[in-house]
């Protein structure tokens, strides 16, 4: 019995698998070629400097658009403001104990003496500190007493008569009247900065009074909840009339209760420049 190879070709099946080898081996070889000596591709990639512009411009808005700090009192920072400024809770119980206290913090230094923050953030916020006016007056008013070389023998600002102010150069009889008058419905000046509130009363001759008379003696004020109160109980305060009465109760009933004193700011008319004294006649 005779086994037929499978390992014959004839002459045309030899020819192509010769030529499929010869297509293995070229190939096989232009790969070790291209392997052994790489070439640096041109890229078709062309920068669309219109389009970079944009993006260039988006960029920008998008940094414009981040959150800015605007000046504000520190004396008046609540948890989320301390948060974004970098404060530790730690850090703004401080602050809040000491403003409790019916304290104020009136320099950078002071607030960091308090706070004890670190000098680098302090140095990163405290360019946006706003004091009121009435705070600088009062630096000024302690330079000039520095400069007094005589003594004198400071008075009760509470207790003082019109004829006892009549003495301060600049004070005359109807001032020193609207001075007294000021002082009674206000129930006593609790700071001595508060003088600088009475109608027609030039800072200058404030200053030169305040040489002479200061707050010694603290009168016991009672505080007006602004979270209950009406119109009527409000405008018994000096600082706000009827008219400002009905805005603070009208935001009140818009807006819920009150969470914080600084939040009177955002009452339409409200004279936020007196804030920190208004603030010493009410509570939550």
């Amino acid at each position: 019995m005779k086994f037929k190879s499978h390992f014959r070709f004839n002459k045309q099946e030899r020819s192509g698998i010769f030529f499929l080898l010869f297509i293995v081996i070229c190939l096989q070889g232009g790969y070790y070629y291209v392997k052994a000596n790489p070439s640096p591709r041109e890229t078709d990639f062309a920068l669309n400097i219109s389009e970079q512009n944009r993006i260039d411009s988006l960029k920008i808005h998008q940094a414009e658009a981040s959150p800015k700090i605007y000046p504000f009192n520190p004396n008046y920072i609540n948890d989320y403001k301390g948060y974004t400024l970098g404060l530790s809770v730690l850090e703004l119980d401080r602050l809040f104990a000491f403003r409790e206290q019916g304290k104020f913090v009136n320099s950078a230094k002071e607030f960091q003496k308090v706070t004890q923050i670190s000098d680098s953030l302090l140095q990163i916020i405290s360019p946006y500190f706003k004091f009121p006016d009435w705070v600088r007056n009062n630096q000024t008013v302690r330079k000039k007493e520095s400069t007094v070389k005589k003594v004198t023998t400071i008075k009760d600002l509470n207790s003082a008569t019109a004829e006892d102010l009549k003495s301060v150069y600049g004070i005359g009889e109807t001032l020193s009247k609207r001075i007294v008058k000021f002082r009674d419905r206000l129930g006593g000046f609790l700071v001595n900065e508060q003088l600088y509130d009475v109608y027609g009363l030039k800072p200058e001759f404030a200053d030169k009074a305040l040489l002479q008379f200061q707050v010694i003696e603290t009168p016991t004020v009672k505080k007006i909840n602004i979270n209950k109160a009406g119109v009527d109980d409000l405008s018994k305060l000096i600082y706000i009339n009827k008219s400002l009465a009905y805005n603070i109760i009208d935001y009140r009933d818009k807006n819920g209760l009150f969470a914080s004193l600084q939040e009177l700011s955002q009452v339409d008319q409200f004279p936020t420049e007196k804030l920190d004294r208004i603030a010493l006649y009410l509570s939550l």
